[in-house]
């Protein structure tokens, strides 16, 4: 499904070069559950934009599902994005003025996708918020708004999932519960990979990449997940 070839990244700050990604090369095939862990500055960000075609690598090869997405335009990206991958972030990046449902909806306006009422009501009900359609984001729990952030992903029924800090702004319950929920939906056929700082949540996937300065120092399966 991924295939990263020696990826780099170099950003340019005050006329001052500052290496991001140092040569990342790593494959993760399709349905794996895979959870990225680095410390702050260790390049987990710029992998997960990367992966997610939110960026575009200053040298190297990604190839996502077949395609060499390495240096398209952004048009394309735009494409890829819609139809291969859903995104999930610590911030839920929800729009305050609007509906659980109408938050749900929100990529297939962009993709012009046909019957989005429905899709996104059944997106909203695979995550528990059936009865919750109607709320707005300050009427919903941390928890609740994090569902509405996934149902929203999956609305356009991408083969990938990527979840940067899914719990890091919730209790330990809700964390719970969200990950509940990234098991399920990997269980059923989805690629999930996951940006996180907690060890117990990495654990959970079937496999840890572990980078620090841009580079990947560790790769290993789970014990929980062998």
């Amino acid at each position: 499904m991924i295939t990263l070839l020696d990826i780099t990244k170099t950003y340019r700050l005050d006329g001052i070069q500052v290496p991001a990604l140092c040569g990342v090369s790593l494959k993760i095939g399709a349905g794996e559950w895979v959870a990225i862990m680095g410390p702050s500055g260790s390049g987990k960000s710029t992998l997960m934009n990367i992966i997610g075609c939110l960026d575009t690598p200053t040298s190297g090869k990604y190839i996502l599902d077949g395609v060499d997405v390495s240096s398209l335009d952004d048009d394309r990206l735009a494409e890829i994005r819609s139809r291969k991958l859903g995104f999930v972030f610590q911030s839920y990046n929800l729009l305050p003025r609007a509906t659980a449902l109408e938050n749900a909806e929100l990529p297939m306006i962009y993709s012009r996708t046909p019957q989005r009422r429905r899709r996104a009501e059944e997106a909203l009900a695979r995550v528990g918020l059936a009865e919750r359609l109607h709320h707005r984001p300050n009427q919903l729990s941390g928890g609740q708004q994090q569902r509405v952030a996934i149902a929203r992903s999956l609305v356009n029924n991408p083969p990938v999932l990527l979840a940067d800090e899914p719990t890091g702004n919730l209790d330990s319950k809700s964390g719970q519960e969200i990950m509940a929920i990234l098991k399920e939906l990997h269980e059923q056929g989805l690629t999930v990979i996951l940006v996180t700082h907690d060890p117990s949540v990495a654990a959970q996937a079937q496999r840890i990449v572990r980078l620090h300065d841009g580079a990947v120092v560790g790769d290993e399966k789970t014990s929980e997940r062998n």
